[in-house]
């Protein structure tokens, strides 16, 4: 089917929101500790081999960071499920971040890290690994709690909305810098809703604002407690390409490829990506 044509505007539009409430309602039974334990407890979790995938990810954003080019006041972190350690060497160069996620579970865990409840996840190691690679002789205690002191709110976000943040949204906008991790591949039934969110994300960044972007490559499924979830393929190419369709400059994109022993049965991702995409000033 030619998408440009008109004829077959009305017919597609609905298949499309078909397909996300479909995505929609299949997260209302997303576990998050399932979720943490099938990716950020060993093996996956195993931050002691520096070819691990978890070892990658902190590198690809220390590295960034370290560059000194991504600064500002404001961060917001696109669909940051109950994950953490996305912002540990982010937590450093903005004073004011913004958390976000689609699920209240999902906020709800963050919630329990942030106020250092009971319970909460352990993100220590992940922390201890940062003030490792960073050398900054900064101490893993110093480090979570400059992040807990910065995050300043954790919002409701639906990329697929034009606004994602709603109106009236408590996030200063636009953002100097945003960050996404396994969000937008996640969340979307195919390609062209991808590029969709992705151009909603990017009304939330201001002109010559950094877009530092993790996700998935060429993955179908994943799974998070009773929850099996589908996920749009995507390939490096198609990352950079709607990168730039959406405004983007690409500054660096790095591919890990999943090793046999990481590929745990939880999910069939094939390896993870790492993008850093400056907004063009128009």
């Amino acid at each position: 089917m030619n998408s440009t044509d008109p004829s077959h505007a009305a017919d597609e539009a609905p298949d499309k929101d078909q397909g996300r409430v479909a995505v929609a309602s299949a997260y209302q039974s997303f576990e998050p500790r399932a979720y943490l334990g099938n990716n950020y407890a060993p093996p996956r979790g195993d931050l002691s081999k520096p070819d691990g995938v978890g070892p990658w990810k902190l590198r690809c954003l220390a590295q960034t960071f370290a560059t000194g080019e991504i600064s500002g006041h404001t961060l917001i972190d696109i669909g940051s499920g109950p994950t953490i350690y996305q912002l540990l060497s982010a937590c450093a160069h903005f004073e004011d971040i913004t958390m976000t996620d689609f699920l209240e579970v999902n906020r709800q865990e963050l919630e329990l890290w942030l106020r250092e409840e009971p319970g909460a996840f352990n993100w220590n190691v992940y922390s201890q690994h940062v003030c490792l690679i960073e050398g900054k002789g900064e101490s893993w205690q110093e480090k979570e709690c400059q992040l807990r002191a910065r995050v300043k709110r954790v919002l409701p976000i639906d990329v697929h909305q034009s606004q994602p943040l709603g109106t009236g949204s408590l996030a200063p906008l636009p953002a100097d810098a945003l960050v996404s991790t396994f969000c937008l591949e996640a969340v979307s039934p195919d390609l062209a809703s991808f590029q969709q969110a992705l151009d909603h994300i990017t009304t939330l960044l201001r002109p010559g604002g950094h877009l530092l972007l993790i996700g998935a490559l060429e993955e179908s499924w994943y799974l998070a407690g009773e929850a099996r979830l589908m996920v749009v393929p995507v390939r490096e190419e198609e990352v950079r390409a709607a990168l730039l369709h959406s405004g983007y400059e690409v500054r660096d994109l790095r591919t890990y490829v999943m090793p046999a022993h990481l590929r745990t049965g939880v999910d069939d991702v094939k390896g993870i990506f790492f993008a850093w995409a400056q907004k063009k000033v128009i």
